[in-house]
């Protein structure tokens, strides 16, 4: 058996694009440094093992918690974070000339110790161009790609759902999670709940997914799912019923995402989604519905930012069995606990 450090230092210079493409010892090696990093948050041995290294921020879309965790996370290790908006930069699009993914790729790893991407469902003509582009980056780089949220998955945040889980739940092996559908008016990715979909079974945890007909996540992020279900022993229900799903679930995950119908014509159709979704008011996590979870007991989790009154009610997002705020915190530790492993010197 490998030493806890030498399992550690294993990770030095891997990407993370999705856990998906960790085994299950990389991220248990992942989640117990975050742990202790958030328990000796000054005073870890790692806090200076960033030390005069800059981390490179490509933001195609904005965002409250992704810059500040990042930056925060970076300057906790001695390390800085460089925000970067590729709008003001000269890089190669379909619709321009400019710098290719390659020979940036290439450049920015002589620069920063690691590169992170933020690109989001209106930053795309299609699903799964932002996925592209992190491996495009990934192929060309010599510096840990690290997804700071894209189209299909979003690493960090996964994580952080899973410390908040484990802080109030203790082993969450045998838990189950309803991942559930909230009619909004944000049109939102698929990022999060199919990063949940692909990460918690992993833990054990059993997955209930509830949404409408016709808002049918990714079929491959899908059976991927149900295969790491099999694995450890964990169920895996899909249902277009808005309130039986509730009955006996640990954990509520209620958020917004669109439809397999958004692109067309390479563009997303963000307004007609927002209509279609309001068609839906009986799918919002509420307290009614929260007294079917197991004892009426049943924990609140969402990424943020939470989309109140359409995804979830106010009494169950400020109520006191939600843990937004907490897995909110979560996000600045396993991304410091990530950065460490795969930048730092450790």
């Amino acid at each position: 058996m490998l030493a806890t450090e030498q399992k550690r230092k294993l990770l030095k210079g891997k990407d993370l694009i999705t856990t998906a493409d960790w085994t299950k010892e990389e991220l248990d090696v992942a989640l117990e440094l975050a742990h202790e990093m958030k328990a000796q948050r000054f005073t870890h041995p790692y806090s200076e093992c960033l030390k005069l290294k800059t981390f490179l921020m490509f933001f195609y879309n904005p965002s409250v918690r992704t810059r500040q965790s990042f930056e925060c996370a970076s300057n906790e290790l001695s390390g800085s974070a460089m925000f970067l908006e590729p709008k003001a930069m000269r890089l190669k699009t379909a619709t321009s000339a400019g710098e290719t993914v390659e020979d940036a790729a290439r450049v920015m790893s002589r620069y920063g110790v690691g590169i992170g991407l933020r690109i989001l469902e209106d930053k795309i003509a299609s699903y799964g161009e932002g996925d592209d582009l992190l491996r495009e980056y990934a192929q060309y780089s010599d510096v840990p790609i690290i997804s700071m949220a894209h189209d299909k998955y979003h690493p960090c945040q996964g994580l952080a759902d899973m410390m908040g889980m484990q802080e109030h739940m203790g082993d969450v092996k045998g838990k189950t999670c309803l991942v559930y559908w909230g009619h909004g008016a944000l049109a939102r990715s698929w990022c999060s709940v199919q990063e949940a979909l692909l990460l918690y079974p992993r833990y054990g945890m059993n997955i209930v997914l509830a949404h409408p007909e016709g808002y049918d996540l990714d079929p491959e992020v899908v059976e991927k799912s149900r295969e790491f279900c099999k694995q450890t022993g964990a169920t895996f229900t899909e249902t277009n019923d808005p309130v039986e799903c509730y009955k006996n679930v640990d954990i509520v995950y209620s958020r917004n995402w669109m439809s397999p119908q958004a692109y067309y014509g390479g563009e997303l159709h963000k307004q007609e989604e927002i209509e279609k979704s309001l068609k839906y008011p009986q799918w919002i996590c509420d307290e009614d519905k929260m007294k079917l979870t197991r004892n009426g007991k049943g924990l609140f989790i969402h990424p943020m930012p939470v989309d109140r009154g359409h995804e979830v009610s106010d009494e169950v997002c400020s109520g006191p069995r939600s843990i937004i705020v907490d897995v909110a915190e979560n996000r600045l530790h396993a991304q410091k606990s990530v950065m460490a492993l795969t930048m730092g010197d450790i």
